[in-house]
């Protein structure tokens, strides 16, 4: 499919409409399938899901698969209330960059559009935003008034970080793998960095999550081009740390090939973890359009029985 979803994430700060922004980023989405490998889920995505290998034909949709020339399964009513949970990071990191607040903006949008499709789907959703402890915590529902509310506290987490200068993702994680009750599709907006988590403690929540037999998709959101490819102007730079307020001056090339090193060698860690847990592991860049994101949820949502 062809990649039209890009909107300047400063704007959606400035705009202050969330819910207008993300009816619209579906409805383009939607439209867009029709030109794409994708094309039926945008007519049929919230009635049927993907034939699984193995199960019985009885319920193919044949007329779709004439059309699509893909194998849906009719979905009945017991199929379609899935429980969505949606987890934002909102610790300080995810306000990067600080003049855009980027990776949160993408991440609210992002989490916003996922909850309109799931809201049109008849589906359940809830959202969960944590920084080194859950902030806020709605109920799982699937009411258009509910999502109205849910979409405003989405809009909220853009206006300010929040004044914790910690992260806590794994015992968040261990905490929501705890309290929902049955299996359910989890969803995590988050770069996954923390100053007190290291990755045995990150992986050890994210396994937590996949014992409790949830379905995960975590999309793990950065800058690519600063955070990941150091990419700065080679000149004398002050580096705030964003949680204890530490500075340090450098040159970038001081530390370049030290720190993708290491960046590099956490991501491939943490893809390497969610291939072991069967956990969805999409690396998304704030720098590019919204596709991929939803894209994602929706090959994932096709496959929840």
């Amino acid at each position: 499919m062809k990649n039209t979803l890009s909107i300047d994430l400063a704007a959606i700060r400035r705009f202050e409409n969330l819910e207008f922004l993300a009816k619209q980023l579906v409805a383009g989405f939607i439209t867009g399938l029709h030109q794409s490998p994708y094309h039926g889920f945008s007519v049929e995505f919230s009635e049927h899901r993907l034939y699984n290998s193995g199960e019985s034909t009885r319920h193919i949709d044949w007329k779709v698969f004439a059309r699509t020339d893909k194998v849906f399964v009719k979905r009945y009513e017991e199929e379609t209330n899935l429980r969505c949970h949606i987890l934002v990071d909102v610790s300080p990191s995810m306000y990067y960059p600080v003049e855009t607040y980027g990776k949160i903006a993408f991440s609210a949008l992002s989490a916003a559009a996922i909850a309109v499709m799931l809201q049109k789907q008849r589906d359940a959703v809830g959202l969960v935003t944590f920084s080194d402890k859950i902030n806020l915590q709605t109920p799982v529902k699937s009411t258009s008034t509910h999502l109205h509310t849910l979409l405003l506290n989405l809009q909220q987490v853009l206006q300010q970080p929040t004044s914790t200068k910690t992260t806590e993702t794994a015992t968040v994680i261990h905490q929501i793998a705890q309290q929902i009750p049955k299996r359910s599709l989890v969803i995590i907006f988050s770069d996954m960095l923390g100053r007190n988590d290291d990755t045995s403690t990150i992986f050890a929540a994210l396994q937590h999550l996949k014992h409790q037999n949830h379905e995960v998709l975590l999309f793990h959101v950065m800058d690519k081009r600063t955070e990941e490819q150091f990419d700065f102007a080679e000149r004398p730079y002050i580096f705030v740390d964003v949680e204890t307020g530490e500075e340090i001056k450098l040159q970038p090339s001081q530390v370049k090939a030290q720190y993708q090193a290491a960046i590099s060698q956490f991501k491939q860690d943490l893809a390497l973890k969610c291939g072991q847990y069967k956990i969805d592991f999409i690396p998304v860049d704030i720098s590019e359009p919204f596709d991929k994101v939803l894209q994602s949820y929706l090959i994932k949502r096709a496959k929840v029985k």
